[in-house]
């Protein structure tokens, strides 16, 4: 039996990775990915931005049957582009296969953490 849980289309409207961490911890966000499939997802990610043009076509893989936290500052596209800090920017993510996208936000700029979470928007199939 083959399971497709899930959506190949994601938006998340608000990413913010702020320039200035506090203690040990360092302010990140992550695209929390879950692939029930029996193939591996081929991720395509797309940031768009306020006041400056997309940075298009980073690509992520997750496995089947795996999941995988990718920290948004890790993400870097052929030109070797990156996500700035300090700047507000969304995210589109496109799937190969049907996935599950959670988006968390740790905001250490305070030493009084805060983590957020929320599932992102899905998009057509």
């Amino acid at each position: 039996m083959t399971t497709s849980h899930g959506k190949t289309h994601w938006f998340i409207p608000d990413g913010f990775i702020p320039p200035d961490s506090s203690g040990e911890m360092e302010s990140h966000e992550s695209i929390c990915v879950l692939n029930c499939g029996e193939t591996a997802s081929r991720l395509t990610i797309n940031a768009y931005f306020e006041d400056r043009e997309p940075i298009e076509q980073f690509t992520y893989k997750v496995d089947a049957k795996r999941t995988k936290h990718i920290r948004t500052t890790w993400l870097k596209n052929e030109q070797e582009e990156t996500i700035p800090k300090g700047v507000p920017y969304a995210l589109e993510v496109i799937s190969d296969v049907p996935v599950i996208i959670q988006y968390s936000r740790l905001d250490s700029t305070q030493k009084e953490l805060a983590l957020m979470t929320t599932l992102g928007y899905s998009a057509g199939s």
